[in-house]
């Protein structure tokens, strides 16, 4: 707030496009085609904006200018498909019931089949070969696992803002290790762990029964973390893949995290990123003179 008070924060543009969109074409490098948006009743930009045919883009093309491409709006050709629902507000209550509550809106749309989850909040950019998701993905299926979770390590003072994973003692290191542990945002000494949940997870769908057998919270929210950690607990394996050289996770939680991710997306633009370049230098020069 105040920015998006009307806006939804997937929607804030990262450079020329929203960050929503940097999180799909992710899914679409990591080999996904069908895509299931969780949303609610505030947030129906989203599905205007992937809308191919909207009013907007015909009144482009017919005015002879070819939008689909600099936009990357040819889902359609590239056989991409988008479903759309909306995470329910229960009677009595403000606001949905948490991050469980809006994966278990997918179990119809996924049914028997492993699945991605990517929180549109949240953009992993990488300049390699291969992604994060890619990788989870492979890592998931090499290891038969319950669930493959993205993992960034984070400063000791921001471990209780995240989601925090605890390898086994022999994999502290590596780059695809198996968890011991899950924790929701640790209060300080609950774990020496400083490796954060990073926003990407696949599941196989047995994730839909630990959903529904995981007490809410005092707040009255469903944590995937709990249900992630049930899992655990019952002996099924869960990992973590680590970011690698080369990827960055921008993290849309607050204005500071948000300016960076701009600015980052339009000095990378391909038509404007050199002169926003230069306006940077030159506005650094007038502010912090030698």
């Amino acid at each position: 707030m105040p920015t998006t008070k009307a806006i939804p924060k997937e929607m804030l543009p990262a450079g020329r496009l929203p960050i929503i969109h940097h999180v799909v074409e992710e899914l679409i490098q990591a080999g996904i085609r069908r895509i299931l948006f969780v949303s609610s009743r505030s947030k129906g930009a989203i599905e205007n904006h992937f809308d191919d045919y909207s009013a907007l883009m015909m009144h482009l093309e017919l005015d002879g200018r070819d939008v689909r491409e600099v936009g990357r709006f040819d889902y359609r050709q590239r056989g991409i498909e988008f479903f759309f629902t909306r995470q329910q507000v229960p009677l009595g209550q403000t606001k949905p019931l948490g991050t469980g509550d809006a994966v278990a809106c997918a179990e119809s749309f996924v049914g028997d089949a492993p699945f991605v989850v990517a929180y549109g909040d949240s953009i992993i950019r990488t300049d390699r070969g291969d992604n994060l998701l890619q990788r989870m993905i492979s890592s998931h299926e090499q290891h038969r696992a319950a669930c493959t979770i993205g993992a960034w390590e984070v400063d000791a003072s921001q471990v209780g803002n995240y989601g925090i994973l605890v390898p086994r003692q022999a994999e502290l290191h590596a780059a695809d290790a198996r968890l011991d542990d899950i924790i929701e945002k640790p209060a300080p000494g609950t774990t020496t762990s400083r490796l954060a949940v990073s926003a990407r997870y696949v599941f196989n769908p047995e994730i839909f029964d630990q959903i529904r057998a995981i007490a809410p919270s005092e707040s009255g929210e469903i944590y995937l973390t709990e249900a992630i950690r049930t899992l655990i607990q019952n002996g099924r394996q869960v990992r973590c893949v680590r970011l690698q050289d080369g990827e960055t996770r921008y993290d849309i939680g607050n204005h500071r995290a948000y300016f960076r991710t701009f600015i980052d997306y339009a000095l990378d633009d391909p038509e404007w990123g050199e002169e926003t370049a230069a306006y940077v230098r030159q506005r650094l020069a007038q502010r912090y003179p030698q």
